[in-house]
């Protein structure tokens, strides 16, 4: 095989790749608006959160420390123990249960009925203090975050690719980080589950439905307080999944919240209402954006990945702004 071939395959393999890290911010937007019809604003902020809570129980920080500092003058930071990586994800998935209770009692059960952006406008706010809480909750210095999955490029895979080239060829085999990889299964496995969940279970008809009316669910029984706790729980778990896998690849930061910026051109593809669609609408977000740096990037400069997906997403809502799976409204008048 040519060198030039080789690599246009390394680089659909590496957007596919980050195709995924980006659905996975994309599925928690999914959840929350199946459910309730909210977009919420706040899913990149909750991401940024869990990830700083991960790190805050892993390494033993005291919490509200340079707070506590400030006001009585002294100079505690950390208990002096730290926990196994997968005991701090079990704390931070209960730390995020919670949040999804608080969430309802203080904010959703006061908005029942209202109009979307009313209910839009409250995940903004929300998105905002929630990211001042952590600010002040865990610093805002950047964390570096390891659970023990491999980074990095795999040799095996560079060794055998390099064979793959002709004889004499300038080609050194193919780079494919492994964390990009494990985030991979990792969101196969979210999707299968979520899909199975949500089409074949008693409470995933019922997401559906409070999803659809409000108050035709409320009048057959179902409790939508209920179902709101447990759609921001679900949405807070996959939350946490993504800032692992993206505070594990580029550190534990505040701009880590602007993942969702890139969450969106996704939803204009696969559509705000579809699992399935959020994984396919990254991963052609992912290669697209890839592939159009290899190939007309240099043409025009560079820096294409930044607005690519963007400019994409635009062409969809032009020609089928529901996505590729989300369903046609038709009103009838």
């Amino acid at each position: 095989m040519s060198p030039v071939f080789l690599n246009t395959l390394e680089v659909i393999l590496n957007g596919l790749m980050a195709g995924v890290m980006y659905s996975l911010v994309a599925l928690g937007f999914v959840l929350i608006y199946k459910a309730s019809g909210i977009f919420n604003y706040a899913q990149g902020v909750m991401a940024l959160f869990a990830a700083l809570t991960l790190v805050g129980l892993q390494t033993g920080q005291v919490p509200f420390s340079h707070l506590i500092n400030a006001i009585f003058g002294t100079e505690v930071h950390h208990f002096g123990w730290e926990l196994p990586a997968l005991a701090a994800i079990v704390l931070t998935l209960g730390v995020m249960v919670i949040f999804a209770i608080l969430v309802e009692r203080l904010v959703l059960r006061h908005l029942v009925g209202q109009e979307p952006i009313i209910l839009f406008m409250a995940t903004i706010g929300l998105a905002y203090f929630m990211e001042g809480f952590g600010d002040l909750m865990w610093g805002s210095d950047i964390k570096k975050l390891d659970v023990g999955l491999p980074s990095g490029g795999s040799f095996w895979l560079e060794d055998v690719t390099r064979g793959w080239a002709a004889e004499g060829a300038d080609y050194y085999g193919m780079y494919i980080d492994l964390l990009d990889v494990w985030a991979a299964i990792v969101a196969t496995i979210l999707v299968v589950s979520l899909t199975l969940f949500s089409q074949y279970t008693k409470t995933g008809r019922a997401l559906r439905a409070v999803a659809d009316d409000h108050q035709a669910a409320l009048s057959v029984g179902i409790d939508l307080r209920t179902i709101w706790v447990i759609t921001w729980a679900i949405a807070g778990f996959v939350a946490l999944v993504a800032g692992v896998m993206w505070g594990a690849k580029s550190g534990v930061q505040f701009s880590l919240s602007l993942i969702a910026l890139k969450a969106l051109p996704v939803l204009m593809l696969g559509g705000f209402t579809s699992i399935p669609g959020a994984i396919v609408g990254g991963l052609i977000i992912g290669v697209g954006e890839k592939l159009f740096e290899y190939a007309i990037g240099p043409m025009l400069g560079g820096a294409t990945e930044n607005w690519f997906a963007y400019v994409l997403a635009l062409l969809f809502l032009v020609f089928r702004p529901q996505g590729l799976f989300g369903e046609k409204i038709i009103e009838r008048v």
